[in-house]
Parts: structure tokens; sequence; C-alpha cells
């Protein structure tokens, strides 16, 4: 199925989204195939464990968010995109995890200063070769991100920096508008 859902397709409140450019990257990053079971932590408005469930289709996405807006949100963009194989788990992560089965795909666009153990919690889940990408938007998490890989053996990693900027009209001329810059972090699980 195609991806990179238009921005203003996605039903949104409050909750922070990720954008489009960064969640083509994401999912093209993580790799997931029509079978895999994904999970998304710290899901927001749902816009990745949408375009995770859209390229999973026969597969299963976890979707783990905290916040009720965007348990409600999920749900309303789940309906709206009209897929069916998206699992919301309302918890505080790594709380809601320990129900998660054998994953083939982690994605995590907030941590809510846990990553650590976030990522303890999705090692033990994670099949050999899966992979981990993480969405980090401070240069705290990022670093958190970092100095875990660098301790572990039995993970690859690589990381990229993104920065999208958009033109605005602004009278008769064009000006960058600039988002947020964003590291994005794909970690492989070694193993067969």
């Amino acid at each position: 199925m195609s991806l990179g859902i238009p921005d203003d397709e996605f039903i949104r409140g409050k909750v922070p989204m990720t954008k489009q450019e960064i969640r083509i990257l994401t999912i093209v990053k993580a790799g997931i195939g029509p079978d895999s079971v994904v999970c998304d932590v710290g899901a927001g408005t749902g816009s990745i464990s949408i375009e995770a469930a859209r390229q999973a289709e026969n597969g299963m996405v976890y979707a783990i968010e905290r916040k009720p807006e965007g348990i409600e949100l999920i749900k309303k963009n789940a309906e709206k995109f009209g897929v069916k194989n998206i699992r919301i788990i309302e918890a505080y992560a790594p709380d809601g995890m320990e129900e998660l089965p054998e994953l083939d795909v982690a994605i995590i666009g907030g941590s809510g200063s846990n990553l650590p153990v976030i990522l303890d919690t999705i090692h033990q889940k994670l099949v050999p070769g899966g992979k981990i990408v993480i969405n980090c938007i401070t240069v705290q998490t990022i670093a958190q991100c970092l100095e875990y890989m660098r301790n572990r053996e039995d993970y690859r990693y690589e990381a990229i920096q993104v920065q999208v900027n958009q033109l605005e009209q602004v009278g008769a001329y064009d000006m960058a508008k600039a988002n947020n810059p964003i590291y994005i972090v794909t970690c492989v699980k070694e193993g067969k």
C-alpha cells in the first residue's frame, strides 16, 4: 500500500503528530513487511501506527499511548483510514508492554524519559534480525539512545538527522519555514 498520507488528512488535536516526511523515512527504515508484528511506543495521534498497519496488512500493530486524547485520536484515525489491524494499549510505557507478543519491529516516537527501560523491554520481545527505529527530538533522547546502543554488543545501529523545511508564501516571496530537526536511529538485533 502507498506510503505517506498527507498530514492534513489525519484527525488531530493537541497531541503531537509525526510529520509526513519523517513518517515516510521511519517506515522505510523499519522495513515493515506484510506479516510484521509492530509496536509503536508513544503513538500520539496514531499517524505512524496507521502507516505501519497499512504496510503490515496481514500483521498487527500495537499502539501504546498514555494520553486519553491520543487514545481517542488513534481510534478515530484507524476508523477513518479503515485499518483493522491496530490494537491500542493505554499505558505509560514500559507499562502495558508485558502483553506484547514477539515483535518484528518497534518504533519509538515518545518515551516519557523511560527510554532505557523501554528498550530493555523491547529487547526481550524483539526477534533476531528485528528492528527498533527511534525518533529523537531532544538532544537528551539521542544521547540516551546512542549510549544505550553503544553498550550493547547484540545490536548494530545507524543514525541520521533530518531537517525538513517547507516553503511558505509571504507576500511576493517564498520563504523556508523550518520544522524541528529529528534524529532517526535504526537498530538491528543481531542473531538468527
